[in-house]
């Protein structure tokens, strides 16, 4: 599939809501066993999540475990397209999941203090791990930040610890306000330029507004063609009509760049 930027959660004991999700657009569904399902419901989440794995979709299906019990009746199930790792804090949790799961893709949500210190333990610490995000609403809780860009310090750490361990860059955390989609789009925008590729939904409305934010503009996409352009026919450093040197790693960037505007 094409570069995934829109993540959708769906509680794991509500299939309505999850057959919902499958149909939403998302590039992946998450099914959640943790946050959205009650104490009571969680045998049931279980079970119904089971059931909805127990043939592939279309779209990717993700599960949110929420305690290591959650793997055997799942991991081998040919719908599952991977593990959801929350309250992750060192790479020995890493170990745990992926022994219990071998062959599963594994994404560890970083919820704490330690965890983002040990963000590129967790990252590098098996190649069953593809990606690493934060879990902001705890991480926030966790150290008691008031203001939205106290967490800017923990995004720019998960981001050069994704990169150093060669995964994608991270999924931004999700917008609790369903109905304030300026405040999403904004958040977007931020989370883009701190180094963010996507960002997680906990509702439908939410994705366009997502999509639309981390899509390159005309402007970047002109940008990246031209750089692309003088790579097919220089050797080196680079120099562009105006002037400007381009490097390896910015003819890297640019063919990223043309890689997500295909999507559009």
């Amino acid at each position: 599939m094409s570069t995934p930027l829109t993540w959708l959660y769906a509680p794991g004991d509500r299939p309505a809501v999850v057959q919902k999700a499958l149909a939403s657009g998302a590039d992946v569904v998450i099914v959640d066993l943790e946050d959205a399902v009650a104490p009571d419901r969680k045998a049931y989440a279980l079970a119904a999540t089971v059931d909805l794995l127990s043939d592939p979709h279309p779209v990717p299906v993700h599960v949110r475990i929420h305690t290591p019990r959650d793997i055997p009746p799942l991991a081998s199930l040919p719908g599952l397209g991977g593990f959801r790792v929350p309250k992750v804090t060192h790479a020995t949790d890493i170990h745990r999941i992926a022994d219990a799961a071998p062959g599963v893709p594994l994404y560890a949500l970083l919820e704490s203090a330690p965890a983002v210190e040990h963000a590129y333990a967790i990252a590098s610490a098996h190649p069953a791990v593809r990606g690493i995000a934060l879990g902001e609403a705890d991480l926030r809780a966790d150290l008691g930040v008031r203001e939205d860009s106290g967490l800017d310090w923990s995004r720019g750490r998960v981001v050069v610890a994704a990169r150093a361990a060669a995964l994608p860059p991270p999924v931004q955390s999700v917008h609790p306000d369903v109905r304030d989609l300026e405040a999403l789009a904004a958040g977007c925008a931020r989370g883009r330029s701190l180094g963010f590729l996507g960002r997680a939904a906990i509702h439908p409305r939410q994705l366009p507004v997502i999509e639309r934010a981390y899509l390159p503009t005309p402007d970047e996409v002109a940008a990246a063609e031209e750089v692309v352009k003088a790579a097919e026919t220089e050797e080196g450093a680079l120099a562009l009509p105006d002037g400007r040197f381009v490097d390896a790693a910015v003819v890297e960037g640019a063919r990223r760049v043309l890689t997500l505007a295909a999507r559009a």
